[in-house]
């Protein structure tokens, strides 16, 4: 396999054949856009490259933030061998062969780099093939995943990688890559002299959600399908790049007032228990290309903040939505969300448990880090115990109702009530219930 093979065009293949975001790939880190965190001088990973100090790594990231071209960066920076394999396509007698020959350029004093990418869907035959590879430094991995890698890769292998988690391109990021590759004569679209207007060029940079191949595939199809003018110029209008991208824009600046106005009037519409206006609201942001999992987490916050003990099962429904989403995508996960939002608007609302955690907070803020209690602390050795650790503590189980008077709170705390449930909803049974168990322990509700 050639270096980095995966990563750029083939000599034999015309250029024009390749999608724009496989041409227009940075080869230097200065080129590369995004990622400050982990690339800026000083940072983790810039570290790791400029000293030459490589270890196993996992990108973690959304789609389109420059993972695959990160790792070529990376392998060329070094000067080391970069093999390209494919989770889905390659098997254990690939990983052989990628073995071989990253131990005959050992021999040659050279390391190889072995980028691969989806790499939650290594198998176990796969993982367990490449492990002592990696342990013993015959190669360094580079894995590259959109998928949480604690769920998807084995411990074994993952204990021997550091993840690194890239994010989203902001606006600015995504316009820089629009810049580049309208400019770029040789591998972009430098040749076809096309120019976007103001409105098209913010829309491409909103809509692409971050991901830099969603904005440079779009950029590509206004181009070659748009004649040029009078002065032979391709003019990138808002309705050409609309129709390239197959959205309509709507009013929605998602940095800007807008976005907060509409978010705003979703999260008091949910408050103000109108399902239709709540709909409504969720509609605009979907249509206008917000961040679906944004909203989802806007809705799981309502959940807890605005619902709490009233309906403990709003959390559960807005979690779910936001699994449902995340598992089946758009446009068939918007629905998720829509139940999700007719739920919260429907259910019994409380904000208790928001203005219990803020007391609680604020005690701790003032207080500090006040001493547990000894009869509540836990005593695994002879030596807590007989430092008085455990001693008096009242087992809950051993008395009627599970219930009898004893101190939780630092001595020095005294008993507080920060949490005073409504009567609507679950709470008011949970209010009964409470005001029964603090009369009995002597405590005031």
């Amino acid at each position: 396999m050639e270096l980095f093979e995966a990563a750029r065009p083939r000599a034999e293949e015309k250029p024009d054949l390749i999608p724009l975001a496989d041409r227009i790939r940075p080869e230097r880190m200065e080129d590369f856009a995004g990622q400050e965190h982990l690339l800026g001088t000083g940072h983790f990973l810039r570290s790791l490259i400029e000293k030459d100090q490589l270890q196993s790594l996992i990108f973690w990231g959304p789609p389109g933030t420059g993972k695959t071209t990160l790792a070529s960066i990376i392998a060329r920076s070094t000067r080391s061998h970069f093999i390209a394999f494919s989770a889905v396509l390659s098997g254990v007698k690939e990983i052989r062969q990628v073995v071989q020959e990253a131990e005959e350029q050992k021999r040659r004093g050279r390391r190889t780099i072995l980028f691969v990418d989806e790499i939650h869907r290594f198998n176990k035959a796969q993982q367990d093939a490449f492990l002592p590879h990696v342990e013993r430094g015959t190669i360094i991995l580079i894995g590259a995943t959109t998928e949480n890698p604690s769920f998807e890769v084995n411990s074994a292998l993952l204990s021997r990688c550091k993840v690194l988690t890239l994010r989203s391109l902001t606006a600015e990021e995504i316009d820089r890559i629009l810049i580049r590759a309208l400019k770029e004569e040789e591998k972009g679209l430098g040749k076809w002299r096309a120019e976007l207007t103001a409105e098209a060029r913010k829309f491409l940079q909103e809509m692409a959600h971050g991901d830099a191949r969603v904005a440079l595939n779009t950029l590509e199809a206004a181009v070659v399908t748009t004649p040029p003018d009078d002065r032979g110029v391709r003019v990138l209008s808002l309705p050409i790049v609309e129709e390239a991208m197959q959205r309509k824009s709507l009013l929605y600046d998602k940095d800007g007032e807008e976005h907060y106005n509409i978010i705003s009037a979703f999260h008091k519409s949910l408050r103000g228990s109108d399902p239709d206006a709540a709909l409504y609201w969720l509609a605009r942001m979907i249509e206008a290309g917000e961040d679906p999992l944004y909203v989802a987490r806007r809705m799981v916050r309502f959940a807890s903040e605005d619902i709490g003990m009233a309906d403990p099962q709003a959390l559960t429904v807005a979690l779910g939505a936001m699994e449902a989403f995340h598992f089946v995508g758009l446009p068939e996960g918007e629905l998720a969300l829509a139940q999700a939002a007719v739920y919260l608007a429907t259910a019994p609302k409380s904000n208790t448990l928001y203005t219990a955690y803020d007391l609680a907070k604020k005690d701790v803020a003032e207080k500090g880090a006040l001493p547990v209690p000894l009869h509540i602390r836990n005593a695994p050795t002879r030596l807590m115990k007989d430092l008085g650790y455990g001693r008096g503590y009242k087992y809950a189980h051993d008395y009627a109702e599970g219930i009898v008077p004893q101190d939780y709170f630092p001595k020095e705390l005294g008993t507080r009530t920060y949490y005073h449930p409504t009567e609507r909803g679950l709470e008011k049974i949970i209010s009964q219930r409470l005001e029964a168990w603090r009369k009995k322990m002597g405590r005031k509700s």
